[in-house]
């Protein structure tokens, strides 16, 4: 996302150290990666390696470029009229890029091909006054579950980050009409817990036994607070929580944090993880806050959802996959991509959307990546 309040932070550390031998059994049969992952534990200054992940991505451009807004966190499904559906976060470009956090709202477009061009259907879900989602709307994810379409999203109460909370509108159809609960799917952790701050960035997946397995960022209020990193408050980590039903309650799981950065030194973190299962294996993709840099996106998988590889390169900065005219003074975060999703095609990956700063209007759009299956 954005580093808070200009978004963006995370710090997962695999919870507990990966034993030499979970780590072979969950390596065996990964598909995405490089072969030569490192069995002696997390790196502290890691030399950068790319996945067999990124060597299949080929840039498309960018989309969903519109005139007075914002685009973000653009997550696509194919839906049953054989068009791709997107639903991303908007807001009004005089508000500048913290406009997010106080201004955001989910909207929905569509496309013959994932490739374009997106046309605007409408808002799906507005910020809600007397509710915990009253201010912003904002880090959608579709999802399919047990026939339903699931819209997972954060919303907050107060225009700030200690409100943040992840929330679950439905709909029988893409097109809606869309329920969402009164209350969040997820609260924030008891008080000086390292999750107490909020719950975002949802990331979702269904276990094989059918568990709902909700994935999210957080990170603990008092170390966000008393914070000496120069640009970065706090260190944003994963947790994860499961539940029976979609709807929830959600419980959060023993082992949490389940990814921990922190240890690394250099306030490394990562945020904007998305989350899928193939052949029997967890994958994450997300965005790199300085594990390699702060520019490129990390890849990692897991034979449990609970201990994760050491993280190679998923993606390139933009400037690897197509030239753009200089940054303007204005956006300060040009060039990242950012706000990782696939659109996944019979359980594959095969398209990857991001977001990315500039665009026509000098403002964020989508921008969209293919990737060739071998």
């Amino acid at each position: 996302m954005f580093a808070e309040p200009a978004h963006g932070e995370r710090n997962p550390e695999a919870a507990g150290t990966m034993n030499r031998r979970n780590f072979l059994s969950a390596a065996a049969g990964f598909s995405l990666l490089l072969p030569q992952v490192a069995l002696g534990g997390w790196r502290t200054s890691p030399e950068p390696r790319l996945s067999a992940f990124s060597k299949q991505l080929r840039p498309v451009g960018r989309a969903l470029e519109s005139e007075g807004y914002y685009v973000w966190c653009s997550s696509p499904i194919f839906g049953e009229d054989g068009k791709v559906h997107v639903f991303y976060s908007r807001w009004p470009a005089d508000k500048g890029m913290s406009g997010w956090i106080s201004k955001s709202e989910i909207a929905h477009a569509v496309a013959d091909s994932p490739e374009g061009p997106f046309a605007y259907v409408g808002t799906v879900l507005a910020p809600r006054p007397g509710f915990w989602d009253a201010t912003t709307c904002h880090n959608p994810l579709i999802k399919q579950v047990n026939g339903k379409y699931c819209l997972f999203y954060m919303g907050n109460s107060n225009g700030k980050t200690n409100t943040k909370r992840i929330g679950l509108a439905t709909a029988s159809s893409l097109y809606g009409p869309w329920e969402r609960g009164d209350a969040p799917l997820l609260e924030s952790g008891a008080p000086g817990e390292w999750d107490d701050h909020c719950t975002t960035n949802p990331a979702f997946v269904e276990a094989p036994d059918g568990t709902c397995q909700l994935f999210y960022k957080s990170w603990n209020t008092y170390e966000y607070e008393h914070s000496d990193h120069p640009s970065i408050r706090g260190n944003r980590k994963y947790g994860l929580a499961t539940a029976a039903d979609v709807h929830g309650p959600y419980r959060r799981h023993p082992a949490n944090p389940v990814l921990d950065f922190s240890s690394r030194g250099g306030n490394a973190q990562f945020e904007d993880a998305f989350v899928w299962r193939e052949n029997g294996t967890y994958f994450l993709i997300a965005r790199d806050m300085g594990v390699y840099n702060h520019e490129v996106g990390l890849i990692m998988e897991s034979a449990d959802g609970i201990h994760w590889s050491e993280p190679l390169i998923a993606y390139h900065e933009l400037a690897h996959y197509v030239n753009e005219p200089p940054a303007p003074a204005h956006l300060k975060r040009y060039g990242r991509l950012e706000r990782p999703m696939l659109l996944m095609r019979d359980g594959k990956p095969a398209y990857l959307f991001c977001a990315a700063q500039g665009g026509k209007f000098s403002t964020s759009s989508a921008f969209v990546l293919r990737y060739e299956q071998k």
